[in-house]
């Protein structure tokens, strides 16, 4: 291949070389985790070695430490993100403090307006969002948490720019020369002409006028214009304290952003959107209208921010160097120790460690300063730490990039998928999860995932079921969730921590379930295995099958604690 395709294409803008002490396996490893992002979190090992420039033999390497970690798994011939690479992104997310201070806010706008809501932070010459309160409805926002937008064709974008140095506009410059249509973006589509909106909407310039202005000029000319535009339109939110996004990103959408200012220093810590389309709101009506409740949220939010008390710590990871060691005995060469190592390095940030010198991280991963400090300095390299005079280090919103956004609108029977498939396997028995709902007549059990097997006598329920909840082992452990006295079959199923149900809803069935439980422990679903009464015992589900399907639910459950941390996964 040719010499450094993979690391240079992962430096960032500006750019040369990477430092000498830069780790070579983690910017290569980075890079494959960052082209898992953009393909939208599946691609075959040999599309992987087409996007990064690296040979077959690294890349399985590349993906079979990832696999260890629980990034990826190995799907047949694909490599697919898995809910643990979140864990990345929470740790930015926790560092920052600004999703975990604000979304109630955001979303209690989103209740009132009926309307999608975001907030967004500055990256480099883009903006990454880090919460999204979407509205239910057809036409409804697409946008996940972590994903780049370029900055000239977003409402938050005039508003960061407003605050941008020399050094920042010659780097967007540079960028918009070099990609004109921004296709490097691959969360909005490809701008159909470069001329734009939003400045001459609130000029009052005719739409119409000047997209047959931008159509019929030279493309140079064009770009010339929309970068002229944008500079106008910073100048103007730094003036007005808010701007506009008239169709920018494509045609229908509009937005209207505000800056939620930091209380210590007066700097933007992030914007709050609203977002619509225009067939409920024109941009200027969208201004009209909801500007002055917008920012009247974004007061309660910076007041929330001048409230909030010092961040409690968390506990650091522990153990990382010891299992990374570990995990090369056992897998030998097909384990990059040196990546496993030098990704660990970015969860050892979180809520109250969004700062770290090089001594705490090296305290906090179990790893050698050494190799603590050349994990940084590589991430430093790749524009995903930032390092102060102090001698702390902070996570920027880049980490979103790996793997964060495809991830951000899973569901928990896409995450509970693969779980379900690996116990059938197993155990040659079909596994079925499942959610409590009200019927209005009484409480039922719906399917929402199954993984069947290819026996001839076997489960046949479908996805979508319905079923009276009291009768079945998975209706039975989700009804003894519920507070109170329980019937004797509910406390029973409580007091064991399973539900044994043999043969009470049709002659010959006989499951086991367990439940799953989210981050507060609450029982969300159900997970089973069925079986027929002649193929497995009482005693034999007990104890052959409970082990297995408690040791799933428990995969099941901490993907979902990861996942869910900071974006809601819906039980269907």
């Amino acid at each position: 291949m040719p010499a450094n395709t993979a690391l240079d294409a992962q430096a960032p803008p500006g750019a040369e070389v990477p430092p000498s002490e830069a780790v070579t396996p983690l910017i290569r490893g980075i890079a494959v985790l960052r082209q898992l992002t953009e393909a939208g979190g599946t691609l075959s090992p040999s599309a992987l070695e087409r996007a990064t420039g690296l040979a077959r033999s690294t890349v399985d390497r590349i993906t079979a430490t990832l696999a260890r970690m629980g990034y990826v798994r190995l799907d047949g011939r694909d490599a697919v993100l898995a809910p643990r690479v979140m864990e990345l992104g929470n740790a930015y997310l926790a560092a920052l403090r600004l999703p975990a201070l604000l979304d109630a806010r955001a979303d209690a706008l989103a209740d009132e307006l009926d309307e999608s809501v975001s907030l967004a932070v500055a990256d480099r010459d883009g903006i990454r969002f880090i919460h999204q309160a979407t509205r239910r409805r057809a036409m409804s926002l697409s946008f996940r948490i972590g994903d780049l937008l370029p900055a000239e064709r977003t409402a938050p974008g005039p508003l960061f720019a407003a605050e941008w140095t020399e050094a920042d506009w010659a780097r967007w410059h540079t960028r918009r020369a070099a990609d004109p249509q921004d296709r490097t973006f691959t969360a909005v589509p490809p701008r159909e002409h470069p001329q734009t909106r939003a400045a001459d909407a609130v000029d009052g310039t005719d739409h119409a006028d000047s997209a047959d202005s931008a159509n019929s000029a030279d493309p140079a000319d064009s770009a010339d214009s929309a970068d002229e535009v944008f500079v106008r339109q910073a100048a103007r939110a730094a003036a007005d304290g808010w701007a506009l996004d008239d169709q920018l990103i494509e045609p229908g959408l509009v937005a209207l952003a505000v800056p939620v200012r930091d209380p210590h220093t007066g700097r933007i810590a992030c914007a709050a959107s609203v977002v619509s389309h225009t067939s409920r709101h024109t941009a200027a009506d969208l201004r009209d209208t909801l500007l002055p409740r917008l920012r009247a949220a974004v007061a309660e939010m910076e007041a929330d921010l001048r409230d909030a008390p010092p961040p409690r710590p968390g506990p650091p990871p522990s153990g990382l160097a010891t299992w990374t060691t570990a995990s090369k005995h056992e897998l030998g060469r097909d384990f990059i120790e040196s990546l496993a190592r030098g990704l660990t390095v970015l969860t050892a940030f979180g809520e109250g460690r969004s700062a770290l010198t090089l001594t705490e991280v090296a305290k906090a991963t179990g790893l050698a300063r050494a190799t603590a400090r050349r994990a940084l300095i590589t991430y430093e390299y790749l524009g995903l730490v930032t390092a102060a005079p102090d001698r702390t280090f902070t996570l920027t919103p880049r980490v979103l990039s790996l793997g964060f956004a495809p991830m951000a609108r899973t569901t928990l029977p896409r995450l509970a998928a693969p779980h379900l498939r690996a116990l059938a396997d197993r155990l040659n028995e079909p596994v079925s999860l499942a959610v409590l709902t009200d019927s209005g007549t009484g409480q039922e059990i719906q399917y929402t995932a199954r993984a069947t097997t290819a026996r001839v006598l076997t489960v046949d329920i479908t996805v979508g079921t319905r079923l009276p909840a009291d009768a079945t082992s998975l209706g039975r452990v989700l009804l003894a969730d519920a507070p109170g006295p329980l019937p004797d079959p509910l406390a029973e199923a409580r007091a064991r921590g399973y539900a044994l149900v043999d043969e009470e809803l049709e002659s010959g069935l006989r499951a086991i379930a367990v439940p799953v439980r989210d981050r507060t422990g609450r029982a969300v679903a159900a997970v089973n295995v069925a079986t027929h009464a002649a193929r497995r015992s009482l005693e034999d589900c007990v104890t052959t099958v409970l082990p297995e399907l408690a040791d799933t639910a428990a995969h099941i459950q901490s993907d979902l604690g990861t996942a869910s941390r900071f974006t809601a996964v819906p039980p269907a």
